[in-house]
């Protein structure tokens, strides 16, 4: 108790923070995706901690490949420490995330040999039973239960399930669409596995290409987005999910970011129609999108890349207009930096690590005003004393769940203060805290307020949140 005591009586003097003068419309957790920079090169530790304090990043997407990590079948699928589970590489990755304060999200895919009867890995298993238990096994890893094994709070099921190189078959021997009633078995089952070992979890299925031919003629059979989507909701209507992810990159590699293309491919600002149909087919009052891929090559490094410069343009472009729509809770680029065995050449850094010209600068000041760990709520008028979710990563690396936390919080109204109070509060499993501030007088109809906490662990690391109140 005298410590906490001493904690609270530190943050008062650590909670001189200025209220901001503006605010973004939207918050959305923002990142990148690229296995090789954070799970495999030697370079990889810097390479996260680059991203989140260079880069503002708060979220990174890691390819969880079931062939891969279940080579063999295990004796006790649902167990996330089976011996044949080869998980040294994820475990590492969220660690380190984790300790650079970011989130996770991880996308599960591919299927093992063992599985499908020794075919290849886009080849649908011959029970989705399978993978639903190694969903459960690798959600219970990450579920906060056991030490040193960080919770991970996203999850997506199977990559690009509309093309035939991630899913097969798209179409059976007579042309008949066969990918997406077998893709709703498979998200039924991930996402039940999912939520048996981590029931915080947030689960998304989709993870849609941007486009397709809908044709079962070709050498790579292909559906659209939008008939794949609709499809999936027909096998399916009450299919169970948190959010549809979607790789909305343009369909010329030089098109920007407001490339209109014909639906039913969706591009990003085709995405409205694509969530309003979205909550059309599956019979939902709001449908979460997290755009999971999107980004840009650049020349010189591919001849059909856009200049750096230029690249730059469309990152910011690309942000500003997901941030437009209050459906959009994530958006994730395609890739941190260029790898020589990575065959997208849209990194914001090169292969040797320097900067592509303005990129690396744009990317850090588009996401700032959009991080999600500050948050967005809105609060009913005459609020009084709201609970408020704080999100505090970063605790979880150094403290066991339960640890208590100290911290100052003021409320702002416009830049006057208008109450100001210190608590602890223990870490919860999903690394975050709820604290209880007060609104002065209730909460307004259509005024804004901010609540800024400083926030102080045992072992003196500060971290920093405002939460942005609005109310209606």
């Amino acid at each position: 108790m005298r410590r906490t005591v001493r904690l609270v009586i530190a943050l008062f003097v650590l909670a001189g923070i200025a209220a901001p003068t503006t605010f973004a419309a939207q918050r959305m957790w923002v990142g990148f995706h690229d296995d090789p920079s954070f799970r495999w090169n030697a370079d990889r530790d810097a390479n996260v901690a680059s991203s989140a304090s260079q880069s503002n990043a708060t979220i990174m997407r890691l390819l969880v490949q079931w062939n891969l990590a279940a080579k063999t079948k295990p004796a006790n699928a649902t167990d996330p420490f089976d011996p044949a589970y080869e998980f040294d590489d994820v475990d590492e990755a969220v660690r380190t995330a984790q300790q650079n304060d970011q989130e996770v999200i991880l996308t599960i895919t591919g299927t093992p040999r063992w599985a499908n009867g020794g075919k290849s890995q886009n080849v649908v298993p011959t029970q989705v039973s399978d993978f639903g238990a190694f969903a459960r096994a690798i959600a219970s890893r990450y579920s906060g239960r056991y030490d040193g094994y960080p919770f991970v709070r996203f999850f997506s099921i199977w990559n690009e399930p509309n093309l035939q190189g991630w899913l097969s078959p798209q179409f059976n021997s007579a042309g008949k669409s066969v990918a997406p009633a077998n893709y709703a078995k498979l998200a039924a089952a991930g996402y039940a596995g999912i939520k048996a070992g981590s029931p915080q979890a947030k689960v998304a299925i989709g993870e849609t290409s941007a486009r397709g031919t809908d044709k079962p003629a070709g050498l790579r059979p292909t559906h659209s987005p939008g008939k794949f989507a609709e499809l999936v909701a027909k096998a399916n209507p009450r299919l169970k999910f948190d959010a549809w992810s979607h790789h909305p990159y343009p369909s010329v590699p030089t098109s920007p970011p407001s490339q209109v293309v014909k639906w039913p491919n969706v591009s990003l600002v085709s995405l409205p129609k694509f969530d309003q149909s979205l909550k059309t087919w599956f019979k939902r009052k709001s449908v979460p999108i997290w755009v999971t891929e999107f980004g840009y090559e650049t020349r010189p490094e591919d001849n059909l890349g856009v200049p750096y410069a230029r690249q730059a343009q469309n990152i910011q472009q690309a942000m500003s207009i997901a941030a437009g729509y209050p459906f959009v809770d994530m958006f994730i680029w395609f890739v941190y930096r260029d790898d020589q065995g990575q065959p997208w050449d849209s990194g914001i850094y090169t292969t040797s690590g320097s900067p592509k010209g303005p990129s690396p600068a744009r990317f850090a000041a588009s996401a700032r005003p959009l991080d999600a760990r500050n948050g967005l709520v809105t609060l009913p008028r005459g609020t009084l004393t709201p609970l408020l979710t704080v999100y505090t990563r970063r605790y979880c690396a150094t403290n066991p769940t339960g640890t208590p936390i100290g911290m100052t919080w003021r409320v702002f109204q416009g830049q006057k203060l208008i109450s100001v109070g210190q608590q602890s509060a223990p870490l919860k499993q999903d690394c975050t805290l709820a604290a209880r501030v007060t609104v002065k007088g209730g909460v307004k109809k259509g005024v804004t307020y901010t609540a800024t906490f400083a926030l102080n662990d045992r072992s003196g690391v500060v971290l920093n949140r405002r939460i942005t109140l609005q109310g209606v």
